[in-house]
């Protein structure tokens, strides 16, 4: 699918304002919409929605459909006679710029259960639209709740380390746990449910303004998730789910023994039997949340780094063809010419590009990855394509500020230098015209990372990729956000045409 010429903003929920210590689905979800509006933004870019587990990575969920608990608004629970005023008094102190998730999870799910409680005494208020939900999200949601109710009542372990028959998922177990844990299950059924109607609303409002929102689909699941637990025929485990082959990628330029990610694998011929139905669900689901999708590390649909499950690194690892193109024309077969970007960052082969390019998806730019002599020219613009995502940096870099700050400093590298005349530009505030150079590009869709909207250094990145706490904790406040910010925005959109003028008419006058 080609895309219209627009442009927006990459921000994760967690990452807004709000006074309950993480942004969620609250008043300040619907302000940043407005600011993206008046700023002339079509787009809003989001990382996964789904339940966090260790390590608070969205790209590390409990499960590829449901939604994250703790992007629940409390002040929608208490519109919606939840929670009262008394159960929102004594809020904890909450460090404004940054997430303590250990904190706040811990609150978030104490209000969550009341909220619960309440529930359960008004069960016919909400009992019509709760029976709908339950049942429109079956496919999925049983497995789950059923899921992280027998993970609370383990401890919190890995399901491979649960009761043995629940690990091997026989009948007699599954019946005997599920009378045991059904309120627990009801409760995570509950969770779901309030997530899923706060994340609709908030959608719609987006939809209203005319903004289109990103979602982003890691090609890969998480261990440690439901998704895994009662799927395994259809993933590289053993009955047991001991991991028989893990993902990653080969040694690079950025590490001698490459990146050893430890998600089990795609049995892709199991899929292949009823048409990548599972596949296929995800896509559905995911597309019920958002408007496009983002498929990070899309060249592992061409072909994937198999490592043997008991690999210390990724360095033994070899490339495995995958059904990429069987997978996506099922895909528009059964959901249509769905909107779909390609993260194509990394070793990207000539194969790699024509499954892209045979369905149209846009593949992604990155204007920090595009100069210095060592770099790569194809993220320069003179050589983009139109049918391209363009972007200042990432979720896993540095912020544009601290990448070229740092490049400045360092004397045996050139890239300071290259981007200095390549802009034209030798003044301070190089971040802006980095986002004006993707504005005037040919690419089609600029998104920028609001840690580069507010020009803020390091201390505003998001994530260090290979390593555990610490990231996924950056949140702005509404201080950073000057009165006139929307207006450079504007102007910088209406300049360039994102999106373009409608067209004037010609008419024959008689």
């Amino acid at each position: 699918m080609v895309f219209e010429r627009n442009a927006g903003i990459l921000l994760h929920p967690t990452s807004l304002p709000g006074k309950y210590g993480i942004g969620d689905l609250g008043d300040d979800a619907f302000k940043f919409i407005d600011f993206l509006e008046k700023a002339g933004q079509k787009l809003w870019q989001v990382f996964p929605l789904g339940p966090t587990g260790y390590g608070d990575s969205p790209y590390q969920c409990f499960s590829a459909f449901a939604g994250n608990p703790n992007l629940v608004s409390p002040d929608k629970l208490e519109e919606d006679g939840l929670l009262n005023d008394h159960d929102l008094q004594n809020i904890p102190h909450h460090n404004p710029a940054s997430i303590d998730y250990g904190e706040v999870i811990e609150y978030k799910k104490s209000l969550l259960k009341k909220a619960f409680v309440n529930f359960k005494h008004q069960q016919e208020k909400f009992e019509k639209d709760f029976n709908k939900f339950c049942k429109e999200n079956k496919t999925w949601l049983d497995d789950f709740a059923f899921f992280m109710a027998a993970k609370e009542a383990h401890g919190g372990i890995v399901w491979k380390d649960w009761d043995s028959g629940l690990v091997l998922r026989k009948k007699k177990s599954l019946d005997e746990w599920k009378k045991k844990l059904a309120d627990e299950i009801l409760y995570q059924k509950f969770v779901q449910f309030v997530f899923f109607k706060q994340w609709r609303v908030v959608r719609e409002y987006a939809n209203s303004k005319q903004i289109k929102i990103i979602g982003d689909m890691p090609i890969f699941i998480a261990y440690d998730s439901a998704d895994l637990w009662a799927n395994k025929e259809l993933f590289s485990v053993d009955e047991n789910g001991n991991l028989e082959t893990v993902a990653g990628v080969p040694p690079d330029y950025f590490s001698a023994t490459g990146q050893l990610w430890g998600n089990p694998l795609y049995k892709w011929k199991e899929m292949e039997k009823d048409d990548f139905l599972w596949m296929r669900n995800r896509f559905e689901q995911l597309f019920k949340m958002v408007d496009i999708i983002r498929i990070d590390h899309f060249r592992g649909f061409e072909a994937f780094w198999e490592i043997p499950g008991d690999a210390l690194t990724a360095e033994s690892g070899k490339w495995i063809k995958a059904p990429g193109h069987k997978l996506f024309k099922s895909i528009k077969k059964h959901l249509g010419d769905v909107p779909i970007l390609a993260e194509d960052l990394g070793v990207i082969t000539p194969a790699v590009e024509k499954l892209r390019d045979d369905f149209e998806f846009p593949g992604m730019k990155i204007l920090q990855f595009a100069f210095g002599t060592d770099m790569e020219t194809k993220f320069l613009p003179h050589n983009f394509v139109q049918n391209c995502v363009v972007l200042t940096g990432a979720h896993d870099n540095d912020t544009t500020r601290a990448y070229f700050e740092k490049a400045k400093q360092d004397k045996e590298s050139d890239i300071y230098d290259h981007v200095q005349k390549y802009l034209n530009y030798f003044g301070d505030d190089i971040v802006y015209e980095l986002i004006r150079l993707a504005y005037r590009s040919a690419a089609n869709i600029v998104i920028v990372p609001m840690q580069d909207i507010l020009n803020l250094g390091g201390e505003a990145r998001m994530n260090f990729p290979g390593t555990l706490g610490g990231n996924w904790m950056w949140r702005f406040t509404w201080d950073q956000i000057t009165d006139d910010l929307h207006l450079k925005y504007f102007g910088l959109a209406q300049l360039y045409e994102r999106p373009p003028k409608p067209k004037k008419v010609e008419t024959d006058l008689v």
